[in-house]
């Protein structure tokens, strides 16, 4: 079964044509992928992994680019091999989400807002598995419950504006593998995840390999997920693969200097032990840094009492208020000047809610946000618009939260004009200074936001935040679609800031390595509560919560010998957070376990 390759990508070349000429996006690329069988393609963003998965789908000429040289031979069974590079696009379109499945990275661009969940995961077996229109609504039921989305049901009548990002992403995979393709490409599919759900979409995704024989082209920059899930590894970098290999060749004896860069660059979890305080990594070629723990001040800056938000359920011919989903309840929390307190837990635990809710994007019932002396819920609109800059928020998807009609330069200038800071050629200067900041060319300042790789803008996010010098910044997964070297970089870059600025962190993330690197202290989310909160240390050398402990578990290790089995990943399946409006919910309650750690006791626990 896995002697024959499935598909066979030999000296592949694309180009995209712009303004200055061609440009390269990948040359000269080689490597094939058999049944059964998971290669995974590593290099940071930019670097030509998500080119060449679009190639073979051949929706790289509906990007811009063109296919200028190079053969890809995909076997469709029977013996029958065909070229893709030579396929016209009828046939594509038989072939595209039957044979060949593939989940993209962003899923709201991959996700169309005007059709319901059902209709998008039923399309496609309509259409390629000529099913019922029944059929295909109990299999989209049971795709749904296979990605662990709660309550199915109701989401197959939902939008996809109306799911949190890491359910979107769930959706999107549970269509690539609606027709079981015989081949599965996956571009960054774990990004947006939880290391709880992703820990099941691996696990899912593997058994699909093995009882099904798909193929599975896999596209990261995370090398615990490679070691998870690679039977082989391309490494590319700059458009080349520099290195191949299987996927212990890769991590026990790596031979080109990328390679070993990219494995220097992965936080661990665990590498911080025995230390209180948070300090950057080191990197490859930056001689400069400065690696001294950061203290921070006892001084407070942020209060959070009480914190409830719940969003309105509307139903019946008058709209009227149903029920309510308890986003956030009964949250409580400091964060002290220099500082980073991180929110952790699943997707639709509520940790981005909490973040908008401080800062006022979106409305709390009831609670308490004293900032720098100051009550921030009762504030005018005059007033609100005055503190906001001292309180910035980095958004999860940067394509998102910059605008595609303005140059990168009008985006970082926009807040400083705002608020009257700079102009003329001192307003130039800052933005030059900040783009130099985040490591970004100042070439970039003309381009446009679809002009740059994910990563790239992520950086153009943090400048722009930066711009108004902030006191409290909320980073809401602000370097989760990085790859780990841009991710490294961008993390040293905060830290940095931290100690020299004085700067206070919000860090909303799922990715608890980067937690374990940057945080003074960690609250646990589940459900809208914190189930868990104390010193980063304490909370993870010795998590009280179960909920915790699950969730420590679930991190992948970025060691191909030490891979997780489905068998050690029992989660419990999540309630619903929506409540009927008369429901009374009960306050949070805490347990002292040690000096500033407390665990939440709670009836309906985890």
């Amino acid at each position: 079964m896995l002697d024959q390759p499935l598909v066979t990508i030999e000296n592949l070349r694309v180009e995209f044509q712009t303004k200055d000429g061609p440009v390269v996006g990948v040359e000269d690329v080689s490597f094939n992928v058999k049944s059964g069988e998971t290669v995974c393609i590593v290099g940071e963003s930019g670097s030509g992994k998500s080119v060449s998965s679009l190639s073979v789908m051949r929706l790289i000429e509906y990007g811009g680019g063109t296919l200028a040289g190079g053969k890809m031979t995909f076997d469709r069974g029977d013996g029958h091999a065909i070229d893709l590079a030579e396929t016209d696009q009828s046939l594509m379109r038989t072939i595209r989400g039957n044979e060949i499945g593939m989940i993209f990275q962003e899923p709201m661009t991959a996700l169309n807002p005007v059709f319901t969940v059902g209709r998008q995961l039923t399309e496609g077996l309509r259409i390629h598995k000529n099913m019922s229109k029944a059929q295909a609504e109990a299999r989209a039921l049971e795709l749904l419950t296979q990605v662990r989305i709660p309550e199915p049901e109701r989401r197959l009548h939902q939008y996809p504006h109306e799911l949190s990002g890491g359910m979107r992403q769930r959706v999107v995979i549970a269509m690539a593998l609606a027709c079981e393709p015989r081949l599965l490409i996956a571009d960054e599919p774990t990004t947006a995840l939880d290391v709880t759900i992703q820990a099941e979409i691996l696990a899912l995704m593997d058994r699909l390999k093995r009882e099904t024989g798909t193929a599975v082209m896999f596209i990261t920059h995370d090398m615990a997920v490679v070691a998870q899930m690679a039977d082989r590894v391309v490494v590319m970098f700059r458009g080349k693969k520099v290195e191949e290999g299987t996927v212990e060749e890769i991590f026990e004896n790596p031979q080109h200097n990328y390679t070993k860069a990219l494995l220097a660059a992965v936080p661990k979890l665990g590498e911080m032990n025995g230390t209180d305080y948070p300090a950057p990594m080191k990197l490859l070629g930056r001689e400069d840094q400065n690696l001294d723990p950061i203290v921070g001040s006892d001084e407070v800056l942020l209060k959070v009492k009480g914190l409830t938000t719940r969003f309105p359920v509307k139903g019946g011919f008058f709209r009227r208020t149903v029920a309510n989903v308890h986003a956030v309840e009964d949250l409580s929390f400091t964060i002290q000047k220099g500082r980073t307190l991180s929110l952790v837990g699943e997707s639709g635990s509520g940790k981005s809610t909490v973040g908008r809710s401080i800062l006022r994007l979106v409305e709390p019932q009831e609670g308490s946000v004293e900032f720098d002396c100051c009550e921030v819920l009762g504030l005018n609109t005059k007033d609100m618009h005055t503190i906001r800059q001292d309180m910035q928020m980095i958004f999860q998807d940067p394509f998102a939260s910059l605008n595609p009609q303005m140059n990168l330069m009008s985006q970082v200038a926009e807040p400083m004009q705002n608020y009257g800071i700079a102009k003329g050629q001192e307003l130039y200067d800052r933005i030059e200074a900040l783009f130099d900041r985040v490591e970004l060319p100042r070439s970039f300042l003309r381009r446009f936001p679809h002009e740059l790789s994910g990563g790239q803008r992520q950086r153009v996010a943090i400048a722009r935040a930066l711009a108004l010098n902030p006191k409290l910044i909320v980073a809401d997964e602000a370097v989760s679609a990085l790859d780990v070297s841009v991710q490294a970089q961008v993390l040293n870059l905060m830290m940095e800031l931290q100690s020299e600025l004085g700067l206070s962190y919000l860090f909303i993330s799922h990715d608890m390595a980067v937690v374990e690197r940057v945080s003074h202290d960690v609250a646990v989310m589940y459900l809208g509560r914190i189930v868990e909160m104390g010193p980063r240390r304490q909370v993870f050398e010795h998590p009280q919560h179960p909920y915790t402990q699950a969730l420590m578990k679930a991190v992948p290790i970025a060691d191909p010998r030490r891979r997780k089995s489905e068998k050690e990943l029992n989660f419990k399946p999540i309630p619903s957070p929506i409540h009927p409006v008369d429901y009374v919910a009960e306050p949070c309650v805490y347990k002292e376990v040690g000096p500033g750690h407390k665990v939440l006791i709670s009836e309906s626990g985890y």
